[in-house]
């Protein structure tokens, strides 16, 4: 078995040479050594990597530019395509509004003219009709005339 109190007198009586906080000239070389390391990490892996994550960054954030004009741009472009479909719209609603407007008018004219066609017509027919009657009351007339002479001169000669 060990024994430890050996040990623990080895440890109270021995100079304190090569403990935890030896001031010698191994610490200065310690800190040139801590120093020199971080400096060539910083100059072999930390810039690396710092250059490629700024290079990530920017790549990010044109990135984000980019896409943030193009949105702004299709909103635009939808805002201007809007606004043409709805004059479009209007404009299509007022040909069709005119359209209808002017075949109303051509029907209001056609319908005019059958009037005026159907009253012609209507017209024609009553003066045709006064002339077949006056032609008729003639012709009675004068049949009238030679009966009432027949049975005069029946009635006369009897």
């Amino acid at each position: 078995m060990i024994d430890f109190s050996f040990l623990l007198f080895q440890m109270l009586s021995a100079e304190t040479e090569g403990g935890l906080f030896d001031f010698n000239a191994t610490l200065p070389l310690m800190a040139l050594q801590f120093f020199a390391l971080t400096i060539v990490l910083n100059f072999i892996f930390y810039k690396p990597v710092i250059n490629a994550l700024d290079e990530r960054d920017e790549y990010i954030r044109n990135s984000l530019t980019t896409a943030s004009a193009s949105l702004v741009r299709a909103d635009e472009l939808t805002k201007q395509y809007e606004h043409q479909l709805a004059e479009s719209r209007k404009k299509a609603q007022d040909i069709i509004k005119a359209a209808q407007e002017q075949a109303q008018q051509i029907v209001s004219v056609k319908i005019k003219e059958a009037q005026l066609d159907a009253e012609r017509l209507v017209s024609e027919a009553y003066d045709q009709l006064n002339i077949q009657k006056e032609n008729a009351l003639k012709t009675l007339e004068t049949q009238v005339d030679t009966l009432s002479d027949m049975i005069k001169v029946k009635l006369l000669n009897d």
